[in-house]
């Protein structure tokens, strides 16, 4: 009988000194342990543990009991007896075993777990894992930070609940878990603070630095992917709940306002592997994107923050993350960099930001960003907001700030539909210039150096005119608006100087473009029907080519009406640029009758 086995053992082991334990007797007691759980004598086994005559017996040897005990409390059901009587063990193990001994062993335990039961076996063995470690003495810094950093990659690889329903169910206990841990944190916390009170050079300990890098784990994973807005229908957010607690820990142990504003200037660890390096930097990058978003956006710990800062000094430290979560493709991260942009930009008045910051790559690369988000993003509401908070980002700078950022984003954009919107944009601003606020970027020379990137075609009379409709009707409307606004006497816009070179570039290399494309196009619908009538069906199906891309499978029909949705296009163009030259002709006719 397995119990009788252990009480052999244990009469054997009683009359021996500590030292004389052998390697033989740990096995023979974790066998007739681990038989005496798997058979069911739990009771018995918590009565030999609590035995006092047994102390130093489990002292040195109750920890091989871990693994055992863990596979047997998931066994039972939540109500047996036998269930907690595994607990009661568990915990008295905590207290008598040696404290060296049990934290590997239970750190081997956490370990050795994966899958759906990673959240279940952690939240078991945290509190007898904090129990041992506020007992040692030795090497404290780096067991907690261990602990911290084991538990942190066993949950990693778990998906983060994300809809309303997943974070009800948290079928893993993912979120459950997350709260758990940070409970298991806080007397280190605590320990943090009160040394720091006793000193106010209190200022570089291990266990603040092991407490910090935790923190900045935890913004990464879980918080970065997490849905941190408030849901209708959960009383307490999980998730929202912990980022509340790892901020708090933050501001606790002094790290909050270096990691939003001196992050730049802080100590990385050196790395002779330059991927480990670089793996590091993106990880840092990740985790201070998230804490400016929390902050910022969601406003945790926004009460502590010093009211000191300007809108514009905001906006300026918070481009690198806003970058780093642009350049993501998932919703969830995706949309906190719109958040965290759209939220700095709200802070500011219109026109009062300085064109002097587009000198910081960040306020070049970061509307880049965003036009990627404008066009290549497959979520819709995400693709309209990103343009919103371009409108927004242009309507901040000043007027040479907004010369400058259109001049960037017509040579960097590579689409059409961005350039006609940044045209349209320009428009907007000559008309102000015109009519409201006489100003030398949008009119005169610097205003003509700005037309010569509009008023042109890409790639001459060649050009994909279908491809580039957005853009080629922007920049006529403009022309139009310019030569109706602008007499040639006055001249504001230098656009009657560069009429020549206008006919040039862009209306002559137009005219023959839009002959090509309608002549190609005609020929194209005329052999669609052509093969129609010698086909069985019109309902054959085959592709076409438009515009240099191949389009889906398609019937004749459909083809058809593909093809003259083109043409109608063409004369939409062709209609415009007649009004334009009808236009120009008028004015210049009427300056000549005048001299």
């Amino acid at each position: 009988m397995a119990v009788d086995e252990l009480q052999a053992i244990i009469q054997r082991c009683q009359i021996l000194e500590e030292a004389d334990f052998k390697g033989e007797d740990f096995n023979l007691f974790q066998v007739a342990g681990q038989k005496c759980l798997e058979d069911g004598y739990t009771a018995q086994l918590l009565e030999v543990i609590q035995n006092e005559k047994n102390k130093v017996i489990i002292k040195h040897m109750g920890w091989n009991l871990i693994s055992p005990l863990v596979r047997c409390i998931f066994t039972y059901k939540q109500e047996d007896d036998k269930r907690e009587h595994c607990l009661k063990i568990l915990d008295q193990l905590a207290q008598l075993c040696n404290p060296k001994e049990l934290f590997l062993g239970l750190l081997e335990q956490m370990e050795q777990t994966s899958g759906e039961q990673v959240c279940q076996t952690v939240m078991l063995l945290l509190q007898p894992l904090q129990t041992v470690l506020l007992k040692l003495q030795n090497k404290k810094a780096y067991s907690v930070g261990l602990s911290l950093a084991m538990i942190m990659n066993q949950l990693s690889p778990l998906p983060v609940p994300y809809t309303k329903q997943q974070i009800q169910e948290d079928k893993l206990g993912l979120c459950q878990c997350c709260n758990a841990v940070v409970d298991f944190a806080k007397p280190f916390v605590s320990e943090v603070v009160k040394n720091m009170e006793k000193s106010s050079e209190y200022n570089d300990t291990e266990l603040k630095e092991e407490l910090l890098k935790f923190c900045v784990k935890s913004l990464k994973y879980p918080l970065l992917t997490a849905q941190l807005e408030q849901l209708e229908g959960i009383e307490e957010h999980p998730f929202r709940h912990f980022a509340t607690e790892i901020i708090d820990i933050l501001w606790d142990i002094r790290e909050m306002i270096p990691l939003v504003f001196l992050h730049h200037k802080g100590k990385s660890p050196h790395w002779e592997d330059q991927e480990f390096a670089d793996i590091e930097r993106k990880n840092s990058a990740d985790s201070l994107a998230c804490l400016s978003y929390l902050m910022f956006v969601q406003h945790f710990g926004i009460d502590c923050f010093p009211v000191v800062f300007s809108p514009s000094y905001l906006l300026q430290c918070n481009m690198t993350h806003i970058g780093v979560l642009l350049k993501r493709t998932e919703e969830s991260v995706l949309s906190k960099g719109l958040d965290l942009f759209e939220s700095c930009l709200l802070r500011m008045e219109d026109n009062s930001l300085l064109h002097q910051y587009l000198e910081c790559r960040d306020f070049i690369n970061v509307p880049q960003d965003l036009v990627k988000v404008m066009t290549l993003c497959p979520i819709e509401h995400l693709r309209k907001k990103s343009l919103n908070i371009l409108q927004l980002f242009i309507d901040k700078f000043d007027t040479e700030g907004k010369y400058t950022l259109f001049r960037c984003l017509l040579k960097t954009s590579n689409h059409a539909g961005v350039e006609g919107y940044i045209i349209k944009n320009i428009k907007d601003q000559i008309h102000l210039s015109l009519t409201a606020c006489d100003n030398i970027w949008f009119t005169g020379h610097h205003l003509i150096s700005l037309l010569d990137l509009v008023l042109l075609l890409p790639e001459g009379a060649e050009t994909d005119l279908l491809q580039n409709s957005d853009r080629i009707m922007a920049s006529l409307n403009l022309l139009r608006y310019l030569v109706i606004k602008d007499c040639e006497s006055d001249n504001q816009t230098g656009v009657w100087t560069m009429l020549a070179k206008i006919e040039q570039n862009f209306l002559k290399p137009l005219h023959v473009g839009l002959n090509m494309s309608k002549a190609h196009y005609e020929a194209e619908i005329k052999n669609k029907k052509e093969n129609r009538r010698g086909a069985h069906s019109s309902n054959t199906v085959c592709s076409v080519t438009v515009s240099g891309e191949k389009m889906p499978a398609m019937t004749t029909e459909m083809q058809l009406q593909v093809l003259h949705s083109a043409l109608f296009t063409f004369d939409l163009i062709e209609s415009v640029l007649a009004r334009v030259e009808e236009l120009i002709e008028v004015k210049v006719k009427a300056v000549m009758d005048e001299n």
